[in-house]
């Protein structure tokens, strides 16, 4: 259920209005800055946001058996599938985010994902490949072998994106899509976004704002983490990050990585392939593939960062 819209007047004479609701397993916050009078078109806004994050999530998520991603893992060795334009986009989308993370980041692994939670071992010896193509408004999915998609944070960074996309009426706006953050503010705004210690989740390791003189006021802020999605198993810990070169949780010295980039889909990515890699590869890569920022949270408790990340640190 969606809750009702709040407002505040904010220091530059702007109405801020927020909407906070329960979505795609956790908590959606929208925010828009209008003017003063336009407060009442800002909660219709909101809500109509809100209602179409609930319709593409509801598309996307592997929990539902009327899903649309549900319907393409039904029959996981189906050669040739159309798809839907919601799914076939994000699918794109993961596709381009498999060749910038150099393979780190790949969809394929829900099998491998469900026998971390459950303390059991999958065949990754034999891995089956696939692809998307788009053809006019058709989206056709290919493989050549059984294969299970899991979408989870590529589409919630995805949805922050095109949720803020419908916000651009307004003379600044913010999705935050479960962590995946999508932003659109000018410098003197006064947005920030609270970075959690996962050391201590009553605790905050800084905010993140948009630098003075920073051209582009859209940005994308995503964390990923082992602390969070973790279990207990015979053989030890495991956590929801997959390292697809051995199907197993990744081996990593990273306990949360948090990237700033062009957009929350892009940072969503990077964070994750940064934890999965581990603290000299990640920053490696995650510079390679032209992160704006990166910090690092290390299983030893060090703070590591990219070049230039202290700028975007209140």
């Amino acid at each position: 259920m969606t809750a009702a819209p709040s407002t505040l007047r904010s220091a530059h004479e702007m109405l801020e209005t927020e909407l906070v609701t329960r979505s795609m397993g956790g908590e959606l916050r929208l925010r828009v800055a209008s003017a003063i009078d336009d407060g009442a078109r800002a909660e219709r806004d909101l809500r109509r946001v809100a209602a179409r994050v609930e319709a593409w999530a509801g598309r996307l998520t592997r929990f539902s058996e009327a899903s649309d991603l549900s319907a393409l893992n039904a029959d996981p060795a189906a050669s040739i599938v159309c798809v839907r334009p919601t799914l076939g986009a994000v699918l794109s989308h993961a596709q381009s985010m498999k060749t910038r993370t150099e393979g780190t980041v790949d969809i394929t692994m829900l099998d491998e994902r469900i026998a971390a939670e459950s303390d059991e071992m999958v065949d990754h010896s034999r891995r089956s490949t696939w692809s998307h193509r788009r053809l006019g408004r058709l989206h056709v999915l290919t493989r050549n072998g059984p294969l299970r998609f899991d979408l989870d944070g590529v589409a919630k960074g995805w949805i922050a994106d095109r949720a803020l996309r419908l916000l651009d009426g307004y003379p600044s706006a913010c999705v935050d899509a479960d962590g995946d953050v999508a932003v659109r503010a000018a410098a003197d705004s006064g947005w920030q976004v609270a970075l959690e210690d996962p050391r201590d989740h009553e605790a905050e390791l800084g905010s993140v704002r948009v630098p003075r003189g920073w051209p582009a006021g859209r940005y994308g802020v995503a964390t990923s983490g082992t602390s969070v999605h973790r279990w207990a198993g015979r053989s030890g810990a495991t956590h929801h990050l997959i390292d697809p070169l051995t199907g197993r949780s990744a081996v990593t010295d990273v306990m949360q990585a948090t990237v700033i980039a062009e957009d929350a889909a892009t940072a969503e990515c990077l964070a994750k392939a940064a934890v999965i890699r581990g603290s000299r590869e990640g920053l490696e890569l995650v510079g390679r593939a032209g992160a704006w920022a990166a910090l690092l949270v290390l299983e030893d408790g060090e703070l590591v960062t990219t070049p230039g990340t202290s700028r975007w640190l209140a």
